[in-house]
């Protein structure tokens, strides 16, 4: 699964890769141990042009009665998110890019989890593979929320945990993902929902990351010793 992750690029470094419209509108502050349940900011495609918005990390289906529902969607299986009725319609014409430059991943040793921190080397920024819905409340509340992709780990990965997030680090990637239409994308689509196969970095991180109130840049510093104290 993916359950938390980074952003600590300048917002222009995003603009100049995203290629999304100015927001005025949008605050941005960078994240360094981002959590569900908390609004995170999202890449969209409308008639050609992009645009960033901040939306809630947890996918509310359009059908659902209540919006806790999304407390159990902050991830999709690649493998089955074209039939799953929760994220069926989004994968058909709701796809996202959500911004990161790493993230986090608990490797079980004994008794322990060990907090690590995976990046890209050669990638500074990149996006996972995401979903997005519009929900209405009973009361007419509209809230946007998203998801992200996760597939089965690749060699890199499997030695920490056996499910990663979809990364999508080239811009044509991203593009396909985005825009690909037709009775013919869903294929297209799902061949983009691989494992990531260029270089992955992980270095082991302090156990503070375990709550999501803690949220500075002392969440991506490497450790120096073990924090069995923490």
């Amino acid at each position: 699964m993916c359950g938390r992750f980074t952003l600590t690029a300048d917002l222009e470094d995003l603009r100049r890769m995203f290629l999304f419209a100015q927001q005025a509108d949008l605050t941005y502050k960078r994240r360094y141990n981002i959590a569900p349940g908390q609004e995170i900011l999202v890449v969209t495609e409308d008639s050609g042009q992009r645009y960033l918005s901040a939306m809630r990390w947890g996918l509310i289906p359009a059908w659902a009665r209540d919006q806790r529902t999304g407390y159990k969607m902050i991830n999709a299986r690649a493998e089955t998110v074209h039939q799953k009725p929760s994220f069926r319609q989004a994968f058909r014409e709701r796809r996202c890019l959500i911004p990161a430059d790493g993230f986090y991943e608990w490797k079980g040793v004994g008794q322990e989890k060990i907090p690590f921190r995976i990046i890209l080397p050669d990638k500074p920024v990149f996006a996972f593979a995401g979903l997005w819905e519009e929900w209405r409340s009973p009361e007419g509340k509209i809230i946007t929320s998203c998801c992200i992709i996760t597939t089965e780990a690749n060699a890199f990965m499997a030695d920490i945990h056996h499910r990663m997030p979809v990364i999508l680090a080239e811009a044509g990637e991203q593009a396909s993902w985005l825009t690909s239409r037709g009775p013919n994308a869903g294929d297209a689509l799902r061949e983009l929902l691989q494992p990531y196969r260029g270089p992955l970095e992980a270095y082991r991180v302090s156990k503070a990351v375990n709550s999501p109130r803690v949220d500075g840049p002392e969440c991506i510093a490497p450790l120096a010793a073990p924090d069995h104290d923490q």
